[in-house]
């Protein structure tokens, strides 16, 4: 009797393993499968969401270049006066500035609020400049007075508020108390730089320049950093923001219309939820299990989130947006006021000198810490060019070597300006996925898999993206109105093998084994390997042999 039982166990135990093993194997042959791509496509934005002031467009991160690549890319447009909420993400974030100027602040968790305000606002104190440059030293000496007899009472009431909270506890205390505003570092950002945000951390963005403010955003969704799966989720803090990847299947258009007609909608929602306050924020959370976005505080219940933060009831609503019906980018009324030190040109420069003296004499783990990592770098200057031809154009590159955190978030990337007609030399990338954005112009390219077919052939033009996997040969040549470009790379030390130029694999190779490899002769194969002088920016061939005829005629 045992022995049937043994053995029915043991075949369960073997059909089980199996399983098991076929499953496994298939999610293996499935990611290994991903970058099997017989076409790529320069592609438009394919999702769309209209907001108060501005602007969220996303490319379909399901599509297969995107999966090889493990990543998803936004485009963020911030119009003036306008404020991207806060928000967190799953992934680390590169970020590149394609179009005007703004502020942005990152809250990295356990670091303190260097930002403090005094116990002077800044206009009294400008001022009191003012008046003090005006009049004598007399009247500075009555200002002094009165600011010394300011000061006291604001002690003094400082000192009834701290009796009153000790006499008082919870809300009256807190109200008869006063705090100065304290914040972490608000980071002044324009076009060209390119900002290194770490998964899980706040940051906050606003717009207050003339001109829209325009980012692309990678999310590198296949990063170790990410324990969830390769879906990308945004995290808000406030307002309702709607879905910014359209993983809910829903097309452009209906996305479309409901960006321009969610006012009406979240009326309409906030008419339910008041039938339901009674269950104390449960309808919130109810509307988040059907699929509707909403900040991460509205999945708390009323009571209990009032409890934990020591506020009331109606400040607790408020955070969780029962009546907001704005999505991610709200408009400021009047003017966004916060702690930011002046810093002029000069000073701007002595701070890269110093990076720059930092970087020449390398790490010894004390230089940054978290809380005063530099996440920003601009790269968009000619004068930060890497590589440099008056014929064909520039191209400025910015790694782990340049920008420290780049290595803990494994991202690097790159800036190219080409002139008309100029030739980004084929290339393939050695250890990273590459993924294009047209900043402006446009340019012919072609992408080469391992089989030798062109599996892109087509024009890119300003406002596309277009991916190259890695090891796939792309080449690249600007139209006649010039190609500029920003690329992200999926390795924080990124490297290109050329297969044209002075460092190119072909220059490399002795010539005879050239002219066997491709049955040419031994002059050809010398001209192959001679006939480009650039490095990695090339001219175009009738410039260059217009040049040649100019060296030959010398």
């Amino acid at each position: 009797m045992a022995k049937p039982i043994a053995l029915t166990f043991s075949l369960c135990l073997l059909v089980l393993f199996h399983s098991c093993l076929a499953a496994r194997q298939q999610s293996q042959s499935s990611q290994q499968n991903e970058c099997q791509l017989d076409q790529l496509q320069a592609r438009e934005p394919d999702n769309r969401i209209e907001t108060e002031a501005g602007r969220i467009e996303s490319w379909d991160y399901n599509r297969d270049d995107f999966q090889c690549a493990g990543v998803a890319v936004q485009r963020i447009t911030i119009e003036r006066n306008g404020l991207h909420l806060p928000s967190y993400t799953h992934a680390p974030q590169l970020t590149y500035v394609v179009q005007g100027s703004g502020f942005l602040s990152t809250v990295f968790p356990g670091c303190p609020e260097t930002f403090e305000e005094s116990e002077q606002s800044d206009e009294e104190q400008q001022g009191q400049q003012g008046r003090r440059g005006q009049q004598g030293r007399g009247q500075q000496e009555q200002q002094e007075q009165e600011e010394y007899e300011q000061q006291q009472q604001q002690q003094g009431r400082g000192q009834q508020g701290r009796h009153r909270q000790q006499g008082q506890q919870g809300q009256q205390g807190q109200e008869s108390f006063e705090q100065l505003d304290r914040h972490q570092k608000v980071r002044r950002i324009r076009e060209g730089d390119v900002i290194a945000i770490p998964a899980g951390v706040t940051y906050w963005s606003y717009n207050d320049g003339d001109q829209p403010l325009v980012a692309v955003n990678l999310l590198d969704i296949s990063n170790q950093q990410n324990q969830l799966d390769r879906n990308p989720r945004r995290f808000y803090l406030a307002g309702n923001p709607q879905d910014e990847f359209n993983q809910q299947g829903q097309s452009q258009s209906r996305r479309g219309q409901q960006g321009r007609g969610q006012q009406g909608q979240g009326q309409s929602q906030w008419d339910q939820d008041q039938q339901q306050q009674q269950h104390g924020g449960r309808s919130r959370h109810q509307q988040q299990q059907q699929g509707n976005n909403n900040n991460i505080f509205a999945g708390f219940n009323t009571q209990l989130l009032a409890d934990a933060l020591n506020i009331d009831q109606q400040t607790a609503q408020q955070l969780q947006g029962q009546n907001d019906n704005r999505p991610q980018i709200v408009r400021v009324r009047g003017r966004l006021d916060f702690i930011q030190p002046p810093q002029s040109q000069q000073e701007e420069r002595q701070e890269q000198g110093i990076q720059r003296q930092q970087g020449q004499q390398g790490q010894n783990g004390l230089e940054e810490t978290l809380c005063n990592w530099k996440i920003r770098e601009n790269i968009g200057r000619p004068s930060r060019a890497d590589v440099f031809s008056p014929q064909a154009g520039r191209i400025s590159t910015l790694n782990s070597f340049k920008l420290p955190i780049l290595r803990y978030l494994d991202l690097s990337a790159e800036r190219g300006f080409f002139y008309n007609n100029a030739i980004y030399s084929p290339h393939w990338n050695l250890n990273a996925h590459e993924v294009y954005y047209v900043i402006r112009g446009s340019a012919r390219v072609q992408v080469v898999n391992d089989n030798g077919q062109a599996i892109l052939d087509n024009e890119v033009r300003q406002g596309q993206l277009f991916i190259v996997p890695q090891n796939h040969a792309v080449l690249q040549k600007a139209s006649n109105n010039g190609y500029e470009y920003i690329a992200f790379k999926t390795q924080d030390n990124a490297k290109i093998s050329t297969l044209a130029g002075r460092t190119s694999v072909l220059r490399a190779l002795p010539d005879v084994v050239l002219a066997n490899a491709y049955q040419i002769d031994r002059q050809q194969a010398r001209n192959l390997k001679y006939n480009r002088q650039e490095t990695v920016a090339l001219s175009s061939s009738r410039s260059s042999q217009s040049q040649r005829s100019r060296w030959a005629i010398a």
